[in-house]
């Protein structure tokens, strides 16, 4: 089939690498505009449309899905259907009703569970034992389209958000891939999402990201796994902002009873308490500083007796 690919950040490059390596003709990619980067500010390609320049692909930088130049060049290539992976603007109508078979999205999840722009990060918060990936149609109401086809993942006990998506964007491309053989020999046929089981995962916040040490020690470990590694969860320590990496929580049946962001500088470790049992610290990122381990960062910190993360 004759494909249009749309996509942005990197978790897209996997599912266009193997659509370039199909069968299938990628005669076009739709990505978001070039956006300044780096310490220069320069404007920097998408990594899906740096990988599209590196195969001699057209590449387009639409501000808007509805800019009619967009849409008359999206007629002229005649796609027999939009793979999309995680492309980061509103499809139009107009849009839509271009490709013979429609616009199919890649979604990091098994819908109809966590709709929505940050589904990983919602299942490792959620403490969910499985997750996945499912293809999609996509229609005007947000991530409802009938599924074509589903692939799950386990989520291991230290999985964060990254590591996880790392590994379902591989096995979706592969979903993709065999979605796009599907809808083109007839072997696949999209089915309506339940009814039942709707949840939704709408974009993280900073905000989402701060941990609040009042909150229980299993609860803590999720929330940091899930905003590892962006936006990256922080707390504040002497007024100022840290991020925090994964932690432990500490099940030591004779683990030192702690107040809420309390911290314990032990010879090898840092505990830091929270509404259950403490937490051993990971990585600490203070403001202006490198990554580090929270033993380093406690060393030349002098924590105090008392001291605590708030």
């Amino acid at each position: 089939m004759r494909l249009v690919f749309a996509g942005t950040p990197e978790p897209a490059v996997p599912t266009l690498r193997a659509l370039l390596e199909s069968r299938h003709e990628v005669v076009a990619v739709v990505t978001r505009p070039d956006a300044p980067a780096g310490r220069g500010r320069k404007l920097m390609r998408s990594p899906v449309g740096a990988v599209a320049d590196d195969h001699g692909v057209e590449v387009l930088t639409p501000e808007r899905a509805d800019d009619p130049e967009f849409l008359r060049r999206l007629t002229e290539l005649a796609p027999d259907a939009c793979p999309v992976v995680a492309y980061g603007a509103l499809l139009t109508q107009d849009a839509l009703d271009i490709p013979a078979h429609g616009w199919v999205n890649l979604h990091f999840s098994v819908l109809p569970a966590w709709r929505g722009a940050a589904p990983v990060q919602a299942a490792v918060r959620a403490g969910d034992e499985y997750t996945g990936a499912s293809t999609f149609r996509i229609v005007r109401e947000l991530d409802a389209g009938p599924v074509f086809g589903v692939v799950t993942e386990r989520i291991e006990a230290t999985d964060t958000a990254g590591e996880l998506l790392d590994r379902l964007a591989v096995s979706g491309a592969d979903l993709m891939v065999s979605t796009m053989d599907g809808i083109e020999d007839g072997s696949v046929q999209a089915v309506p999402q339940p009814a039942d089981g709707v949840t939704y995962a709408p974009k993280v916040t900073v905000d989402d990201a701060r941990v609040r040490f009042t909150d229980p020690a299993m609860a803590i470990d999720r929330q940091i796994r899930a905003m590892t590694p962006e936006p990256g969860a922080w707390a504040e320590f002497r007024g100022a902002r840290c991020k925090l990496g994964p932690v432990r929580p500490v099940d030591d049946v004779d683990a030192p009873t702690l107040e809420p962001g309390e911290l314990l500088v032990e010879r090898k470790r840092v505990l830091a308490g929270t509404a259950t049992v403490p937490v051993e610290l990971g990585e600490v990122q203070a403001q202006g500083k490198k990554r580090m381990a929270a033993t380093d960062w406690a060393r030349g910190t002098r924590i105090e007796l008392g001291e605590r993360l708030a």
